[in-house]
């Protein structure tokens, strides 16, 4: 992807892109005995998570993937240990939190938190509608076409020039609807989305909510991506 070379080509490090540190997460509290989520957990614990603005899929007493991602997204949101398990201390924990506020209000939009690793949409009336959780770039060199570069996703502010319905082959790898907001970087859908970064610069999120934020992302949205206190403003992360 054409547009990963930026860093390079300006001289800029990884570091200065804000791309570390990554993830900041609570150290891992002491191992006990907690409770399994029973059925009525479950749905509680999913009617909190959708009034938070977390996307799951139905509000129903089973856990699956959707559900799954949910949880691991409010964990990264309030810097819980990242297990993706429904426990009862994990509820305890939603029945306090609150919905999470944007960096910016006053218009619609997408943000990307490269630290927490999560993803906001953010509504014309400044409410956080939908929060996922996503895998950015890891910062790695890595060769493809001949060509070696960083892995990193560059911060800033862009905006939707091009989006794709299903899946389209890059020389990458499969991404399944994408939604490019600078050159070839995008968000997309892939199967595979880890607790950490991981792409080469691109923006993962879970396949099951893929095609629906790129069906209700317009072309010239504007993108937000940012890390820790980075400022998300126009600079040298533009197009070239």
């Amino acid at each position: 992807m054409l547009a990963l070379s930026i860093a390079a080509c300006l001289g800029i490090s990884a570091q200065a892109y804000g791309l570390a540190p990554i993830l900041s997460a609570k150290q891992k509290q002491p191992k006990s005995r907690q409770r399994v989520a029973s059925a009525a957990d479950i749905l509680e614990a999913k009617q909190l998570l959708s009034s938070l603005g977390y996307w799951l899929g139905p509000l129903n007493d089973k856990m699956d993937a959707a559900s799954r991602s949910a949880v691991i997204a409010f964990q990264k949101v309030e810097r819980r240990e990242i297990t993706g398990r429904l426990t009862d201390r994990e509820l305890e924990a939603l029945r306090h939190a609150n919905r999470p506020k944007p960096r910016e209000t006053g218009y619609a939009h997408i943000e990307a938190d490269l630290t927490r690793q999560v993803l906001l949409v953010i509504g014309e009336d400044s409410v956080v509608s939908h929060i996922l959780p996503v895998s950015s770039g890891n910062g790695k060199e890595f060769t493809s076409e001949d060509w070696t570069r960083q892995a990193i996703t560059p911060t800033g502010r862009f905006k939707v020039h091009r989006k794709l319905n299903g899946w389209r082959k890059s020389p990458l790898g499969l991404v399944y609807y994408p939604i490019y907001y600078l050159s070839g970087v995008a968000i997309h859908g892939a199967k595979s989305v880890p607790t950490y970064p991981a792409s080469h610069g691109c923006i993962r999120i879970p396949m099951f909510a893929a095609q629906e934020l790129n069906e209700m992302t317009p072309i010239g949205t504007v993108v937000l991506v940012y890390a820790g206190d980075s400022p998300a403003n126009d600079s040298a992360t533009q197009p070239l």
